[in-house]
């Protein structure tokens, strides 16, 4: 009989104490992860009164796959522009707990008499909180619901990007053993270079390459796909100095934008269950109980500095982005717990060999005390926030009663500076990327082959062709993309003072594009300078009058942004994705909500007109969702159906009165439907003249002949309400329209 590899027999012990843990802890309602780590503690040689793992090398490589797992699927859970998503209170929440957590973190391992790198790791470990068992927490407290949840979450999500970049600063802190501030700089530039170009490459690539091979797959087929891309971004992250989690994590993010995110995650999910079950089965390894005991004044001061701390800065920080001081509290209290993100920022510490061995099993300590008081914790906060308002000066409650109120932003007139600098340094900063990875590839890779292949000076001829060619789309959309866009002409039309700085913001692109030439002509021909401006000259102005370039460049970025937006217009056309306008909405304190009709209601078969939901409710049914039909800003006349979804806008007070809101299933559509069909919300000005000024919304004309909505009127003194009928708009009258792209650009035209 052959003899039986450890590596099974140990994989054999781990998984049925980590299964025996699960139903435990299942049982006591408490997080699998502390099962995992109790198993893994069992399986260890510091209990003995279990069989122990021998070969604990291979059980660490599996772990190490387990965080790229974990990585992945974090990442596919969600994408980056989520981030823009999440609003201005998430970001400078998650801002001011990270980086006041890391320099408590800091403080306290040198207080102790750490090494700096320990003090260093401590500070990443406890600056995040954990999203998995705040989301079961708030689940089970029946919280979820809850307005504050959603800003929690909100900052979770940030945290967890953040994290990332966390793991790689650290990476590159360990490798150098040093904080030089030269050397971060670079590897900060490092970061952004390769993230940009490994997201703008992927989402141009990836989604196209899923298209057409989507009727050849079948779920196993999609699941070795997916999990190669993972690998081979993994494989191509360590090639350029970043650590495999960072690699799988984009892998994972670039694939949530493609419309088989929901799929894939489906299917990696047993695999990721199990690795992942092996990784956190080895954290629990680490945990020694005489090293606790011995550290258990640090175990015991970091637990509180968590539990402060993260209630303190969260609670600050949620304050300083201007909302009240109870949902502050309830934030900062839901956060007073470290999870995944510290085990897996300790396995890197460990692996690099930069953190003392107390350090793993002080951090797991920590992290199941904290865990375990997440629901107390939020239990507490409106008792302390009861607490603390009885205290508060009434001077001070003011103050952030008026900080609150006076936090939410005013509706103004477009800012087209903005929107043109903006838009020009985003596409100039990514397009300019993509021309140096170009001229990267070339030089490293073209090159050298070319030359092995040609001789003489044909090898360098044919790479400098190929890597101008490969460029000029790109370069050609730094010099023109913007120059006509309706920004650049309201700019240019408002004050002759403008146009000095539209042209030069013109020049300034040229040049660019032409120093990307220039180099590239002066590194392989030995010419005078002004031989190659001259010949870098007639290039740029070749690739500025070519209309086929033209075409070219238009194809590259609309592919890019329909690859973008078609997870979002999809789910949007479906009513499984609230529309873009309506996070607008919200800074108003008008939402956007979906109410299914039952068969049994007792307007199925009415007209809107008869069931007058404006007069009886105040809100306004912007859509309604019938299977793959949507009719957008329906008429009087529609009649509702049973199991319709009406989209519908509103007060808190109002939608609550309409009935609940509820979520839909998943129903393909013709995508070039949905986005003909995608809603969008601008702000119209009564101006002098207009020949909307003394109209009401009702002979107005702008529901009627244009199919548009006015969801709001926004007074000269900034106040919005829903229109009221038979009141006339007044001139300086901001009109709140929405309504499909064509129909609103047609109603502006007016």
């Amino acid at each position: 009989m052959s003899e039986l590899a450890p590596i099974i027999a140990d994989l054999a012990l781990i998984l049925i104490l980590a299964g025996a843990m699960t139903i435990l802890f299942k049982k006591l309602k408490q997080p699998l992860v502390l099962g995992y780590i109790v198993a893994g503690f069992l399986a260890s040689p510091h209990f003995g009164l279990t069989p122990s793992v021998v070969d604990t090398a291979n059980i660490q490589t599996w772990a190490d796959i387990g965080v790229i797992f974990l990585l992945f699927a974090l990442g596919l859970e969600f994408s980056f522009k989520k981030i823009v998503k999440v609003g201005g209170p998430a970001i400078i929440a998650a801002l001011t707990i990270i980086i006041g957590m890391i320099f408590l973190g800091i403080t306290v391992g040198t207080a102790f008499g750490w090494k700096k790198m320990d003090a260093i790791f401590l500070g990443g470990m406890i600056a995040m909180s954990s999203t998995t068992i705040i989301y079961k927490a708030f689940e089970d407290l029946g919280l979820s619901k809850k307005g504050f949840a959603s800003l929690v979450m909100s900052i979770l999500i940030l945290e967890d990007i953040l994290a990332v970049v966390l793991m790689v600063m650290l990476s590159t802190m360990a490798v150098s053993n040093s904080v030089e501030g030269m050397e971060m700089l670079q590897s900060i530039l490092k970061l952004v270079f390769f993230l940009i170009l490994w997201i703008v490459v992927g989402l141009y690539i990836i989604p196209l390459f899923l298209k057409w091979a989507r009727n050849l797959m079948n779920d196993e087929t999609l699941l070795v796909v997916s999990l190669g891309l993972c690998f081979g971004m993994v494989v191509i992250a360590a090639k350029t100095g970043f650590s495999a989690a960072f690699g799988a994590f984009i892998m994972g993010s670039i694939l949530a934008e493609t419309l088989e995110s929901e799929k894939i995650d489906k299917l990696v999910k047993p695999v990721k269950d199990l690795f992942g079950a092996i990784f956190f089965v080895s954290v629990g390894m680490m945990v020694d109980p005489s090293m606790i005991v011995e550290y258990a004044l640090p175990i015991i001061a970091i637990t509180l500095t968590v539990l402060v701390g993260q209630a303190t800065f969260a609670t600050l920080g949620v304050l300083f982005s201007g909302k009240s001081l109870k949902t502050a509290m309830q934030c900062g209290f839901s956060l007073t717990q470290i999870g995944e993100f510290a085990f897996i920022i300790a396995s890197l510490g460990v692996s690099l060999g930069v953190t003392s061995d107390f350090l793993y099993p002080i951090v797991v300590a920590v992290s199941v005390i904290t865990i375990f008081l997440t629901p107390y914790m939020i239990r507490l906060a409106e008792p302390a926030y009861a607490l603390v308002e009885k205290k508060l000066p009434d001077k001070w409650k003011r103050f952030l009663d008026r900080y609150a109120s006076g936090s939410a932003p005013a509706a103004s007139k477009q800012n087209y500076w903005k929107t043109y600098l903006v838009e020009i340094v985003k596409f100039t900063v990514v397009y300019s990327i993509i021309c140096l990875a170009i001229i990267l590839i070339g030089t490293n890779f073209l090159e050298p082959l070319l030359k092995g292949l040609l001789p003489g000076i044909w090898g360098d001829v044919v790479a400098v062709t190929v890597m101008i060619v490969f460029m000029s789309p790109f370069l050609r959309s730094i010099m023109i993309k913007k120059n006509r866009s309706d920004e650049f002409n309201a700019l240019w039309e408002e004050s002759r003072a403008n146009r000095p700085a539209l042209l030069a913001s013109i020049f300034a692109r040229i040049v660019l594009a032409m120093m990307f030439v220039f180099y590239v002509l002066g590194r392989y021909f030995h010419l005078s300078v002004g031989l190659v401006v001259v010949l870098a000259a007639g290039i740029i102005s070749v690739m500025i009058m070519s209309k086929k370039l033209k075409k070219q460049s238009i194809i590259i970025e609309k592919t890019f942004m329909n690859n973008l937006r078609a997870k979002d217009v999809r789910n949007e056309y479906l009513g499984q994705q609230r529309p873009q306008y309506a996070g607008e909405l919200l800074s108003k304190d008008m939402h956007l909500a979906e109410f299914d009709i039952p068969a049994e209601a007792p307007w199925v078969g009415e007209s809107l007109s008869q069931l007058a939901l404006g007069k009886r409710f105040g809100v306004h049914v912007v859509s309604i969702l019938r299977g793959t039909l949507r009719l957008n800003i329906p008429k009087a006349s529609d009649r509702i159906y049973p199991c319709d979804r009406i989209q519908v806008i509103g007060t808190d007070q109002q939608l609550e009165a309409l009935g609940e809101q509820i979520s839909s299933s998943a129903v393909k559509a013709d995508p070039e439907t949905m986005e003909k069909s995608e809603m969008v919300l601008h702000q119209f000005l009564i101006g002098e003249g207009s020949a909307f000024a003394g109209k009401d919304i009702r002979n107005c004309g702008i529901r009627d002949d244009y199919h548009c909505l006015v969801a709001g009127v926004e007074s000269s003194d900034g106040t919005l309400h829903a229109p009221t009928v038979g009141v006339p708009f007044s001139e300086g009258d901001i009109l709140w329209v929405v309504g499909e792209k064509d129909n609103v650009s047609a109603l502006m035209k007016a």
